[in-house]
C-alpha cells in the first residue's frame, strides 16, 4: 500500500517592509504629539492665559476707578492699550517656563536618548520643537491678547478712557504682545537645549527678564539710560507698550528685531551643543 502525498504549495515570499524615512514633517508630527499629550503643557498654557486676561482686567478696573485722581502729567502719558495688556509682563513667566520644559524635560526623564536615536541627525528635533512651541504659543497668546484688550477697554470705557482697536498703535500692540511672548518663550527653549537642566534654565530666564532690568535701573543714570532699552524684556516690550520706565526706548519694530536677534544667537548656541555633545 502506497501513501499519497499531496503536492506542497509553493511558499509565498515574505512581504518586505520598507522602513519609513525620517523627514522633518514626521519629526514635527511626533513632537506635536509629545507636546500636546503632556498635562504640564495644558496647565502652563492655561496659567498664561489666566494671567494675561485676568491681570489685564484687574489693572484696567483699578485704573478706571482711580483715573480721576491722576495728575495732568499722568493723564498725558496714560496708555489705555498698555494697561489692558499689563498681564503680558506676568504671563511671559509661564511661557518661558514652558519653553525651558520643552527641551529640559526630555533630558530629565532620559527620553532625549530615544528621540535622538530615532532622529540621529539631531537638528530636526530642535527645529520641530521650536516650530511646535512657537505655533501653539502664538495662536493661544494672540487669542488671549485680543480678549485682554477688549475686556480691558470695556472696563476703561465705563469711565470714558478706553479706545477702540482702530486707535493708532492698538492693533500693533495686541499682535505685538503675542509676538513678544512667543519669541521670549523660544528663548526658554534655547536655554533648555543649552543648559539641559530645568532649574538652571528657569532661573536664567527669570534672571534675564525680571532681575536684570531693576539691577540696571540702579546703575548711574549715565549708564542705565543707555543700557536698559537693550535688555530683552524692554526691547521686546516696546512692541506692545510694556517697556515702562525706559528713558530712551527703541522703536517698536527695532526692539522686536533685537529680541529676535537674541533668540537667534541663543538658539544657535543650543543647536551647537545639541549637535556636539552627548545626550
Amino acid at each position: 500500500m502506497t501513501a499519497t502525498i499531496a503536492p506542497t504549495a509553493p511558499a509565498t515570499p515574505a512581504a518586505t517592509v520598507t522602513p519609513l524615512k525620517v523627514t522633518q514633517g514626521r519629526v514635527l508630527r511626533s513632537e506635536f504629539t509629545k507636546f500636546r499629550s503632556l498635562r504640564s503643557t495644558m496647565w502652563t498654557l492655561l496659567t498664561a492665559v489666566v494671567l494675561m486676561i485676568g491681570l489685564g482686567a484687574v489693572f484696567s478696573a483699578v485704573t478706571a476707578s482711580q483715573y480721576h485722581t491722576f495728575s495732568a502729567a499722568d493723564r498725558a502719558t496714560f496708555n489705555p492699550v498698555g494697561i489692558s495688556l499689563a498681564g503680558i509682563g506676568f504671563a511671559v513667566v509661564a511661557f518661558g517656563v514652558l519653553g525651558v520644559l520643552v527641551m529640559s524635560g526630555e533630558y530629565s526623564t532620559g527620553m532625549i536618548r530615544s528621540s535622538l536615536t530615532a532622529v540621529p541627525r539631531r537638528m530636526p528635533v530642535l527645529w520641530a520643537k521650536l516650530a511646535v512651541f512657537a505655533g501653539t504659543v502664538f495662536v493661544v497668546s494672540l487669542i488671549a491678547s485680543f480678549a485682554s484688550f477688549f475686556i480691558g477697554q470695556a472696563l476703561l470705557s465705563s469711565h470714558h478712557v478706553g479706545v477702540s482697536i482702530t486707535a493708532p498703535g492698538a492693533l500693533r500692540s495686541v499682535i505685538g504682545a503675542a509676538l513678544y511672548v512667543t519669541v521670549a518663550g523660544m528663548l526658554g527653549v534655547a536655554l533648555g537645549a543649552l543648559l539641559r537642566n530645568t532649574a538652571a534654565g528657569i532661573a536664567t530666564f527669570a534672571g534675564v527678564f525680571f532681575v536684570l532690568p531693576p539691577i540696571a535701573g540702579l546703575l548711574p543714570a549715565s549708564v542705565s539710560d543707555h543700557l536698559t532699552q537693550y535688555l530683552p524684556s524692554n526691547a521686546g516690550g516696546v512692541l506692545y507698550g510694556g517697556a515702562m520706565g525706559v528713558h530712551n526706548p527703541l522703536s517698536p519694530w527695532t526692539g522686536f528685531a533685537l529680541l529676535c536677534a537674541y533668540a537667534v544667537v541663543l538658539i544657535g548656541a543650543g543647536a551647537w551643543r545639541l549637535r556636539r555633545s552627548d545626550a
